[in-house]
């Protein structure tokens, strides 16, 4: 009889870094004139689908805004810190901000996939032709979310609409969060605020 001997296995640990080298990050890109509830809700849904989570804030210097951009990064950073620290165990978000074409700003930044988020069937029109388009001159993914029906009707234009014309803010609570509640009221008692200068165009059609 022969007696065979098994070779000896070396078993080598992974280690979570390697989990990286083909890492998925979305990136979320808007004007975030307010952030809302809508906005946080698709980032929240987003930690568990994404290894990371990039949330870029455009920077437009001939448009008027609801809330200087510094102050918009700030609320931002404040709110989505809060968010990440519910549920560190899911994907880290950073905040950016950025100026120039959303498909520049996901390239310099690894993404590897552009995420928007879809309240309706008139959003998702409009969002799939920009998907196309950036698939085709940026070779980029769109990931689509649809919103949570409490955030379906939120919009930031219809908030600053609101709020520009005198609008009680706190009455939207349940689509914007207290600091954005708090920073709005500052703003509309302020005089020199930019808001006033965005009342003289937003009255209703």
């Amino acid at each position: 009889m022969f007696a065979f001997s098994l070779p000896i296995m070396t078993v080598v640990p992974v280690h979570r870094t390697i989990r990286y080298m083909s890492e998925h990050t979305a990136i979320y890109a808007g004007s975030f004139d307010p952030i809302t509830s809508g906005h946080l809700d698709v980032i929240s849904r987003a930690r568990g689908m994404f290894d990371c989570i990039v949330v870029g804030i455009g920077h437009n210097p001939d448009k008027t805004s609801l809330f200087p951009f510094a102050e918009r990064v700030e609320i931002a950073k404040t709110l989505i810190n809060e968010l990440v620290a519910k549920d560190p165990s899911l994907a880290p978000v950073t905040v950016e901000q950025y100026g120039g074409l959303t498909v520049d700003f996901a390239k310099n930044s690894g993404g590897s996939a552009l995420l928007r988020g879809i309240r309706n069937v008139t959003d998702l029109a409009i969002e799939t032709q920009l998907a196309i388009t950036n698939r085709q001159v940026a070779d980029i993914e769109t990931v689509f979310i649809v919103t949570g029906e409490a955030y379906a009707f939120t919009s930031s234009s219809l908030i600053r609409q609101i709020a520009a014309l005198g609008g009680d803010v706190e009455r939207l609570g349940n689509i914007i969060p207290p600091l954005v509640i708090s920073r709005i009221k500052e703003l509309q008692d302020d005089p020199t605020s930019s808001l006033h200068s965005l009342g003289k165009d937003a009255h209703m059609e």
